[in-house]
């Protein structure tokens, strides 16, 4: 085949893909940047074009987009620093062999299966300040004055945190499952090598086994840090207020304004979510990037 014409048949077998790909990712986000720049009077219809004002508004105590934005990074933070290290503990205890090892995998992994939204209702009945699990198991105790009497969600002081415990529950099973596989695929040779040198669990953990699955674990900060700037399922529906609650991310107001009348503002927040879940990714593969022992790339 002449290579003039292999060149057109592979672009005419990759046009369908790029076409999707363009249509689904690359138009939305060209779409947002442009929205964005405008004032919007109705849902269907931009106003004046406005530049980079909705930027700017974002961060006035009218929208207080900042205080979005620094809870979805500190449940960012606690997801990479609470619930990435209990999935790795988790996915190396049953990596070298248990017993009732699939087991614990299905327990494990199950709440990943089970609706965000289910989730949410079932712990905000845990969380119920009347009847809720945590409150009368600290009343049987005699310790219900430790807790706020408005509740741990309604509680500026625990309201992010207790948010934040769900998400464990919900994705720690997920990010196991993955470091899991990784775990399994190390040759169980380097192991018995190792342990017959006198190497101890911790240390075939430490030096053989952690950095053979490193790019998993990269893979796993990624999509942690990802998940928590875009969560919203699980937190709307703890949000009664929405939008002025302790624990407002910036996706419960881009839903919010995207719907009243503020399609500018929605769009804003889309871009700046879009940078830095783009920014965090090639940070991250920069991070982990392999260097050689003089530290060159």
């Amino acid at each position: 085949m002449h290579k003039k014409n292999k060149g057109i048949t592979i672009f005419l077998f990759l046009l369908p893909a790029l076409a999707l790909f363009f249509g689904i990712l690359i138009a939305p986000i060209i779409a947002s940047v442009h929205h964005s720049l405008f004032q919007y009077k109705t849902f269907e219809n931009a106003g004046d074009f406005v530049g980079l004002k909705n930027y700017r508004d974002l961060f006035t105590s009218e929208y207080d987009f900042g205080t979005a934005l620094k809870n979805a990074l500190i449940l960012a933070g606690l997801s990479v620093f609470i619930q990435l290290p209990i999935s790795l503990g988790l996915a190396l205890m049953l990596g070298k062999g248990i017993k009732g090892e699939r087991f614990y995998l299905s327990v494990y992994f199950m709440p990943v299966l089970i609706s965000a939204v289910v989730i949410g209702m079932l712990w905000e009945k845990i969380y119920n300040p009347i009847y809720g699990l945590i409150f009368k198991s600290f009343e049987a105790f005699g310790w219900e004055s430790v807790l706020p009497p408005e509740g741990l969600l309604g509680n500026k002081k625990t309201a992010l945190m207790a948010v934040f415990i769900p998400t464990i529950w919900q994705y720690v099973g997920y990010h196991m499952l993955l470091m899991y596989a990784g775990v399994k695929s190390v040759s169980p040779e380097l192991r018995e090598a190792a342990m017959l040198d006198g190497a101890t669990d911790g240390q075939v953990n430490r030096y053989i086994v952690i950095p053979s699955i490193k790019q998993i674990i990269k893979v796993s900060i990624i999509f942690a840090i990802t998940g928590s700037l875009k969560s919203y399922d699980l937190i709307k529906v703890f949000a009664k207020d929405a939008y002025n609650c302790s624990y407002k991310v910036p996706s419960l107001m881009l839903v919010r304004y995207a719907f009243n009348n503020a399609g500018g503002i929605a769009s804003a927040i889309a871009v700046i979510m879009i940078i830095l879940c783009f920014a965090f990714a090639i940070t991250i593969n920069w991070l982990f990037k392999e260097r050689d022992p003089y530290g060159k790339k």
